[in-house]
């Protein structure tokens, strides 16, 4: 028996994580899951974001499976996945984004995978104020946190049979910070000449994703960057219903959608469970419960063949629970 940490954020997590649960106890998948509340329902019940009896779960069992939680735009307390990424140096943030041939969107034939320095850069909120009328944030690059992300990116290509690697950055401007996440890339990528390599200014990257995604493979870059363009990838296949992620590193794995809480829509029964879902299968992938993965997957294709057994915004009639039904009934299909 497997033990991992889980937390039903808040908005839909509670739903889509009841989703996810129902499959696994169909399936026996052999997962204790230690429940933890955390964010802002934490916050309303103790005035705490996170207890310290979660942070010890997740040091014992090192791995967790965490719904989306709210995070306030310009006030309020600071991101508390920004706060889980650096207190357990999860320095990789995946991001596949694979489409499916039933589900409406301008591609067909996506198959993408984002790796995001997660640590650093401007994305984990360093600034300050200079006056009222002057605020400064701090981009932060280290050639320490470059060179484990992008030889990360490399690894996963080699031992998936994946053939390009790309880095991504805005190095003809920031020449110091982004220069420096270059550097590591053109050094690291002479240690696998078996893997095409080549590098895009971030604003032509965006453009060459929507025009040739096709052409892309593995792309790496730094936190804010991965961030967008991982967002602009999940727009590829049809939104970020559909793009499951992990925060990880040698020993700790955080698995999560990409997706938001969605609070207008909590507590109606209309959530689409399916990112949340796929992060829970790479979370049994990492687990070695391979077979379980691919079932549920699967049963996700299948349940696809018919749109209107799926929720709303993947065009379909179905609740979340009617939706998460259709997928316990065609497991093994």
């Amino acid at each position: 028996m497997k033990y991992v940490t889980l937390f039903e954020g808040d908005g839909i997590g509670p739903e889509i994580t009841n989703s996810v649960v129902q499959i696994f106890n169909h399936l026996n998948i052999p997962i204790t899951f230690e429940k933890y509340d955390i964010g802002q329902t934490l916050y309303d019940k103790e005035g705490i974001l996170i207890s310290q009896e979660s942070i010890d779960s997740i040091k014992k069992n090192k791995v967790a499976l965490k719904a989306p939680i709210s995070t306030p735009i310009g006030k309020g307390f600071k991101s508390l996945n920004v706060q889980l990424r650096l207190m357990f140096d999860l320095y990789a943030n995946i991001r596949p984004a694979k489409s499916y041939k039933q589900i409406k969107s301008r591609y067909s034939d996506i198959d993408l995978v984002v790796f995001r320095e997660n640590t650093e850069d401007l994305y984990i909120g360093e600034e300050k104020k200079i006056s009222d009328d002057e605020y400064i944030a701090i981009k932060k690059i280290t050639r320490k946190a470059s060179r484990r992300i992008i030889k990360l990116a490399f690894e996963y290509a080699l031992k998936n049979n994946r053939k390009k690697v790309t880095c991504v950055h805005k190095a003809n401007i920031l020449k110091m910070t982004d220069g420096l996440f270059l550097e590591e890339f053109n050094n690291i990528k002479q240690d696998y000449p078996s893997i095409i390599s080549n590098d895009l200014i971030v604003d032509n990257a965006c453009m060459q994703l929507v025009m040739r995604p096709e052409e892309y493979d593995v792309l790496v870059m730094p936190n804010l960057y991965g961030d967008i363009v991982s967002d602009l990838t999940s727009g590829l296949i049809g939104g970020l219903g559909l793009l499951p992620s992990v925060n990880m590193n040698d020993e700790y794995a955080i698995f999560e959608a990409v997706h938001g809480s969605a609070p207008d829509i909590a507590n109606k029964d209309i959530a689409n469970p399916t990112a949340f879902l796929l992060s829970a299968c790479m979370m049994l992938d990492y687990l070695g419960l391979n077979k379980e993965a691919n079932l549920i997957r699967d049963a996700i294709n299948y349940t696809f063949n018919d749109l209107d057994s799926c929720t709303v915004d993947l065009g379909g009639k179905a609740s979340t629970s009617q939706y998460t039904q259709n997928i316990i009934n065609n497991i093994g299909k």
